[in-house]
């Protein structure tokens, strides 16, 4: 990283502080010379293209004028011949020698006239013919050689002229062009005979010549050079001769070059002009309108434009003229103007360099003072570079400092840099920086002896080819998060990483860095599969669990036309089995009568293991035949059943209850309890039976029944008839006892202690559980306060329902307790089950977290058992972890439930979480979970349940009392054999 520049290693000089090779002044006249130039050349362009148009746009109208006046010298021509051909029987004699077809007479006739038409009107043959078509007499030159057929078809003109009886007109091109005219002889008002009038077009084109004072060609299309003419009037390109042509010496020339350079119907459509020994022409040609059978003819206008075109010329130099003397003017006044403010500026900008080498005070002594009065912007540069030099100054002298302080927080930097490769090296996570294209750029030592490669093997590789086996790469566009996956290490052991990305930005190359970090969790994942196997398995048996067979009930009694039958068993005096040879029996029997179970039903049914000695049958699309048929064959097979445990055998049997859908129960709750009323009526018959409700009347008898208790728990909640027992919890640091739960228990009828077992169930059922639970809320508060008083320390646990926390006015009332009492809610928890948590998992988290913000604590119950993962371990914000006591119960006996144990209590902690666990039975379990680190234990090892006047009867003494001692409780009790209703 390069350090800031001292001003004693600046450079003296760089080529870039030389005076520059154009000054600004030079470079404003050369920018404003170009662009004044280019104005200049654009008007006198513009001017001469403008001059151009003007001329072509009058050229045009006298092309048009020239065409026109050539069309009408053509037809007056014409109108001429038929006029004087007209006249001819007014000669004298004529008409009756027309008559009489007498050629001597029409030559007498006309010979004395022939000399004046030839001379004067300019005809060059006439010919007389009778009302027959007879030929009477021919003066003149023919045109054309007959002997040749390229003579005119006179005779078919006088027929057709003789028939129609009206003139007719041709013009016929062969050497030379001629207009004829035919015209009828009318003598005394009869047809007497016609007469043929021809005529050079050398007059009509003389005339046009004097017309538009444009000299006249006359072109005949001939392949070949006519001999009759000189060679040089032959134009091959053209294929045509020049019969007429006007000024021929110099126009003959002009008409050679054109035919070389345009083809003839180019100046049929537009004229053309032409440079030829310094004069310009311009050429433009007339097609002839001949008769049919005749040569094809063009009439040719050669037009000297050269008094225009240098007129023009003329215009243009005297408009590029007055252009550049514009631009000179401009340019002189420009420079005057510059002059002085530019030679200013460039001795200011001569001390600049100076600034860059630090001569601060010779800049000032250089610029001076500036003016006061008449300020330009060259003042205003002068009092800013003065000002400059001042900062620059100043700043130069704190780069000074701040590059101090740099080289000392680099050297900081170091040390740091050198502390987190450390930490990274010894890190035991996978540590990986990668590029957008997912190029490895950097790997700690973890990583590398993961997957056996060296740093320099790995560098440059793809991240998920090294690190995920191959894997897809992610999807474009998708935001790096985090993601679990397979990874084969160099002991070739399957691995699951689990990986957090986070992109990382780099302000030096502005490329942006992936870090990975990557976690083995391959014994955490393994825990969690064992988990969720638990949340729908029962893990002495390997049935399904309560759960699942719930599930499968709902799923198999969904559809309205579904029938089927639950089996609901109980064993008979297990609980003596258990009290004589231990749990460890009882469990081996259980597992016998799993296994008798799965042998009978086999794929016709679902076995379940509903809890502690209770299972489930559910038989899909059965009728009360094959469900009773079933029930008998289950109380047979399990009379079989036998388990050997020293010199004795211990068998059972089961009660059996039968209940059919949706005969006895149309929902699966019905159907349960119609179940469980039939098991209890096939105990009451004695052991090893089974029972079917006959009619729907004895299930609205358990109904009834379920009904009285009811109303007696509304009663019991109105009368207080409800009482509170504690039972501690002994912190294993340092066997010290500040923690109680608080259990319920109701007083019956006759006034003996109901479990909650019996009547929590109906009050939830009946949702009077939410005001059960408002009940024991408040007394555990109101106990909490008088506690306080001489405890500060104790802190109280109470269960809460599913309802309760579901309940929208929860927050409210334990708020406004809290506030009523005074009492530090930090010493308050609420216990709540997995079921309780994710029936509506949201808004469990948001009212749980509401309450936290009161300083309540909240404890996960039965935790391993209701979690299929630890995705609410991870996002509830409980701060205990109850393990459930099924797992506690045989731990010193139970390899895998110390396993999981093991797991569960690590991973608890992990998330930050202090650990409970519940069914502590004997000293050789308390060892173990101290070894583990659990923080509480609960059971009847430790203590059974109390009455509050019990477990806290001297406190409350010694507060009625304001005494101001501190009674401590005992820390443990001596070891009792735990019942199997459980410590709750």
């Amino acid at each position: 990283m390069p350090g800031p520049v001292h001003p004693s290693t600046r450079p003296t000089r760089t080529s870039r502080s030389r005076r520059p090779f154009l000054s600004l002044k030079w470079r404003a006249l050369l920018l404003t010379s170009l662009v004044l130039l280019g104005l200049a050349v654009m008007y006198t362009l513009l001017s001469h293209a403008n001059l151009n148009l003007q001329f072509e746009q009058h050229r045009e109208v006298i092309h048009e004028r020239q065409a026109r006046e050539s069309r009408v010298a053509m037809v007056s021509s014409r109108e001429h011949l038929q006029q004087l051909g007209s006249l001819l029987p007014s000669l004298s004699g004529m008409g009756p020698a027309l008559q009489r077809r007498d050629r001597s007479a029409v030559a007498a006739s006309f010979d004395p006239q022939w000399p004046v038409i030839q001379l004067e009107v300019g005809i060059d043959e006439v010919l007389i013919f009778s009302a027959e078509g007879e030929h009477l007499g021919t003066w003149g030159e023919p045109l054309g050689h007959p002997e040749r057929g390229a003579a005119p078809p006179i005779t078919d003109w006088i027929r057709e002229a003789l028939q129609q009886q009206a003139p007719r007109h041709a013009l016929w091109c062969e050497t030379r062009c001629r207009q004829y005219a035919i015209v009828p002889l009318l003598v005394e008002g009869v047809l007497g005979g016609a007469v043929v009038l021809s005529r050079s077009l050398a007059e009509v084109a003389l005339n046009a010549q004097r017309i538009s004072g444009s000299d006249i060609g006359l072109l005949i299309h001939r392949a070949h050079p006519d001999p009759d003419l000189v060679p040089e009037r032959h134009l091959a390109p053209w294929s045509g001769n020049v019969a007429i042509l006007t000024g021929e010496l110099h126009t003959r020339p002009v008409l050679h070059a054109a035919s070389k350079l345009w083809p003839l119907e180019t100046l049929v459509h537009s004229p053309r002009q032409l440079d030829w020994q310094d004069q310009h022409y311009e050429l433009t040609a007339l097609p002839l309108e001949v008769t049919p059978g005749s040569r094809a003819g063009h009439l040719l206008l050669i037009s000297d434009i050269t008094e225009q075109m240098q007129a023009i010329r003329q215009d243009t130099r005297t408009a590029l003229a007055v252009a550049l003397s514009g631009w000179l003017a401009a340019e002189l006044l420009l420079l005057g103007i510059l002059w002085g403010p530019m030679d200013r500026l460039r001795r200011l900008s001569e001390q600049l360099p100076l600034l860059a080498r630090g001569e601060f005070q010779a800049v000032r002594r250089a610029v001076g003072q500036p003016r006061r009065q008449l300020a330009d912007e060259i003042d205003l540069m002068d009092v800013v570079t003065l000002d400059l030099s001042s900062q620059l100054e100043a700043l130069e002298e704190r780069v000074k400092a701040r590059d101090r302080e740099l080289s000392a927080r680099m050297a900081e930097l170091g040390r740091q840099r050198d502390f987190v490769n450390r930490l990274l090296d010894t890190a035991r996570v996978i540590i990986v920086t990668h590029d957008a294209g997912g190029r490895i750029t950097l790997v700690n030592a973890y990583g590398q002896s993961l997957v056996g490669l060296s740093a320099d093997e790995i560098r440059g590789q793809r991240f998920r080819d090294i690190f995920m086996n191959g894997g897809a790469d992610q999807a474009s566009g998708e935001p790096l998060s985090q993601e679990e996956t397979a990874l084969l290490g160099s002991d070739r052991e399957p691995r699951t990483v689990a990986w957090y990305h986070a992109p990382l930005h780099n302000a030096e190359t502005g490329n942006a860095t992936v870090i990975s970090v990557g976690l083995d969790v391959t014994a955490r994942k393994a825990a969690e599969e064992r988990l969720s196997w638990l949340a729908s398995h029962d893990p002495l048996t390997n049935l399904p669990n309560r759960r699942a067979f719930q599930a499968a009930m709902d799923k198999a009694f969904e559809r309205p036309s579904a029938r089927g039958a639950i089996l609901f068993l109980d064993l008979d005096q297990f609980k003596d089995i258990n009290d004589f040879s231990g749990h460890q029996s009882g469990d081996q029997l259980l597992n016998l009568v799993a296994e008798a179970l799965e042998e009978v039903v086999g794929a016709d049914g679902m076995v379940a293991r509903l809890g502690g000695d209770e299972f489930g049958i559910l038989l899909r699309d059965a009728e009360e035949p094959q469900a009773t048929a079933l029930a008998e064959r289950v109380a047979r097979r399990l009379e079989r059943v036998a388990l050997p445990v020293g010199g004795l055998r211990h068998r059972t049997t089961a009660s059996v209850g039968v209940a059919l859908f949706p005969r006895h129960g149309d929902n699966p709750l019905d159907l349960m309890a119609s179940a469980d009323l039939a098991m209890y009526q096939a105990k009451d018959a004695g052991p090893g039976h089974w029972h079917i409700l006959p009619t729907a009347n004895k299930v609205r008898e358990a109904v009834q029944e379920r009904v009285y208790w009811v109303e007696y728990l509304r009663d019991a909640l109105a009368e207080g008839k409800f009482e509170l027992f504690a039972q501690p919890l002994l912190r294993l640091a340092d066997d010290h006892v500040n923690h109680y739960e608080l259990l319920v228990r109701m007083r019956g009828p006759n006034g003996e202690l109901v479990s909650p077992g019996r009547f929590i169930p109906i009050a939830e059922h009946s949702r009077q559980i939410v005001e059960l639970d408002r009940w024991v809320l408040r007394e555990a508060l109101d106990l909490m306060r008088r506690l306080h008083r001489s405890r500060p320390d104790l802190h109280l646990a109470v269960n809460l329902s599913a309802h309760s926390l579901h309940s929208d006015d929860l927050y409210d009332m334990l708020a406004k307790e809290l506030q009523r009492h005074r009492i530090d809610a930090s010493h308050l928890t609420l216990e709540i089950t997995e079921t309780a948590a994710v029936t509506d998992f949201v808004k469990a988290k948001g009212m749980i977290s509401r309450i936290r913000e009161l300083g309540c604590h909240f404890s996960l119950d039965d935790f391993g058992v209701g979690f299929s993962s630890f995705h609410y371990l991870r996002q509830l914000p409980a701060s205990f972890v109850k393990i459930d006591g099924l797992f506690i119960r045989d731990l010193e006996r139970n390899p895998d439930d110390r396993l999981l144990v093991q797991a569960m209590i690590n991973i608890a902690h992990g998330f930050g979480k202090q650990t409970v666990a519940e069914y502590v039975g004997s000293a050789e379990v308390l060892e173990l979970l101290r070894e583990y680190g659990v923080t509480y234990a609960q059971g009847f090892f430790i203590s059974h349940p109390m009455p509050i006047s019990e477990a806290f009867g001297q406190i409350l003494a010694a507060d009625e009392q304001r005494g101001s001692g501190v009674i401590r409780l005992p820390t443990n009790t001596s070891p009792r054999s735990p019942r199997r209703s459980g410590s709750k």
